[in-house]
């Protein structure tokens, strides 16, 4: 079993019960490590000491008469940036937010409390949540535990970051493109983007903003499967409204073994070429699970062009956070929308589009959403899941240069715009589709590679069973050198 700041929440709650170590030592125990590994990192950006003990020492004294919280009862915890924890300051990054104290926490936030945790600090994020990086002119830059000069990626970079480094025990963050998949293949974690609407983001959001926005959900990370099914299970269900009239019953996986699963598998799309030290691991994985006698096809493919999903993918995703723009911005992409070619479809032309659509447009890109959405589940009859990377390459070298749609990445020797890769991150955003993300092993440079696995639309424990299966039988969360 790997050391214990490693272990999984898990096993951390299962050595609280058994009283093998105290909730106040296991707080301490990270609170040290942070003050040695987190100076060169940079991912934990805000601690609550003080309320956090006070919480370990209830949990301890609770625990002395036979009181168990919950499943993580007594399990450190810290928290993106982005949700509200009550006290602590809420900026997604932005300096005119510096000053935003929340009053109260998160829904997720009091659910994941009623599951035991003791929370104790929040991690870093990019501005407005929009990269694959985390850095922001509040906090500074957060680096790869595995190389510092590389990105953790983003937005739950620190999220990430902090779990590799074994500074928290779990962490949970958000995604409307990749950013809680990105991170955990970039960090060599697990991650889980659930169904969309599953999990309430009351207290997840700009100050003054209630709605969801399309695309967008919340979700864990974590050192082990397990500890996503717990965290998700914790996270998800409807708010104190929504209660009055629905509940959410996720369907259990169908299949107990890997050889029961039936698998489509891709390596590579035209819209976003894969690098290689990315397909290697990939490939090895499906041979792996050819010799388990899975069922596997790198052919099979949902009846969509794949060209048109990804466009609209970008144009609802644009749309989602067009909200986030001044007037002087909308009217300079309203002058650039009139300045553009019909046949241009690059990136930065799709996105000012999509920023001024109008909500007749939004209403056609909905109903072909919709159309693709029906074509998923067909395709889920046949097949359990789609197995697919979660971004083109491995963690890249930091670079803040510029805007990030000018930014490009190495992939295969050949510079590509970083933005290509928001294929990965569509394919199962844009339609509702649950991700789970997998390490399965390390780049030729030691760096990690996870797989995604995506499942039909409320799938989202059969995506964890698989991540689970894998876990145990192929590979299992490596922690990095240098932090012992």
């Amino acid at each position: 079993m790997v050391a214990l700041p490693f272990r999984t929440a898990t096993q951390l709650a299962a050595a609280v019960r058994s009283k093998k170590i105290g909730c106040v030592e296991l707080l301490e125990l990270y609170l040290k490590r942070i003050e040695k590994h987190n100076p060169k990192l940079n991912a934990i950006i805000a601690l609550d000491v003080a309320g956090a003990r006070a919480r370990a020492k209830a949990a301890d004294k609770a625990l002395a008469k036979g009181d168990v919280w919950g499943p993580l009862h007594g399990v450190p915890m810290t928290i993106k940036e982005s949700y509200d924890v009550a006290g602590m300051p809420t900026t997604w990054g932005d300096p005119a937010l510096r000053a935003n104290i929340a009053a109260t926490d998160a829904l997720s936030v009091t659910r994941l409390k009623a599951a035991g945790v003791t929370l104790f600090g929040k991690t870093n994020v990019p501005l407005m949540l929009a990269d694959w990086q985390s850095y922001n002119a509040i906090y500074g830059t957060t680096n790869n535990p595995w190389d510092v000069a590389r990105s953790p990626g983003g937005s739950s970079g620190g999220s990430a970051a902090a779990l590799t480094a074994g500074l928290t025990g779990i962490e949970a963050g958000s995604d409307i493109g990749a950013s809680i998949r990105n991170p955990a293949h970039y960090c060599g974690v697990y991650g889980h983007k659930p169904t969309w609407g599953i999990v309430s983001p009351r207290g997840h959001a700009l100050p003054g903003r209630v709605a969801q926005a399309d695309i967008s959900v919340i979700g864990p990370l974590a050192r082990g499967a397990e500890d996503l099914e717990i965290a998700l299970e914790a996270m998800a269900g409807p708010d104190e409204i929504d209660d009055a009239g629905w509940r959410l019953k996720l369907r259990k996986p169908a299949h107990k073994k890997l050889r029961d699963f039936r698998i489509a598998v891709m390596f590579d799309d035209p819209n976003s070429a894969v690098d290689d030290d990315v397909q290697t691991p990939m490939r090895a994985l499906v041979d792996f699970l050819a010799r388990q006698k899975v069922r596997v096809s790198d052919t099979a493919r949902p009846d969509i062009d794949m060209t048109e999903m990804h466009r609209l993918y970008i144009r609802l995703l644009r749309a989602a956070t067009s909200g986030r723009q001044s007037d002087t911005a909308f009217d300079h992409n309203l002058a650039e929308v009139r300045r553009l070619p019909d046949d241009d479809f690059s990136y930065y032309a799709q996105m000012v589009r999509a920023n001024t659509l109008s909500h007749r447009d939004w209403l056609a890109a909905n109903e072909r959403r919709h159309q693709m959405r029906l074509r998923w589940a067909e395709f889920f009859k046949d097949f359990d899941l789609l197995l697919c990377p979660a971004a083109a390459s491995a963690a890249f070298p930091h670079d803040h240069a510029g805007e990030r749609h000018e930014r490009t990445i190495e992939v295969n020797g050949q510079r590509v715009p970083t933005t290509d890769q928001l294929f990965w991150a569509g394919i199962s955003g844009v339609c509702y589709l649950p991700g789970t993300v997998a390490p399965i092993g390390l780049t030729p440079a030691g760096l990690p590679v996870g797989v995604q696995i995506i499942g039909p639309q409320y799938g989202d424990r059969t995506c964890l069973r698989f991540a689970r299966l894998l876990e145990r039988a192929y590979y299992a969360f490596q922690p990095p050198p240098g932090y012992d």
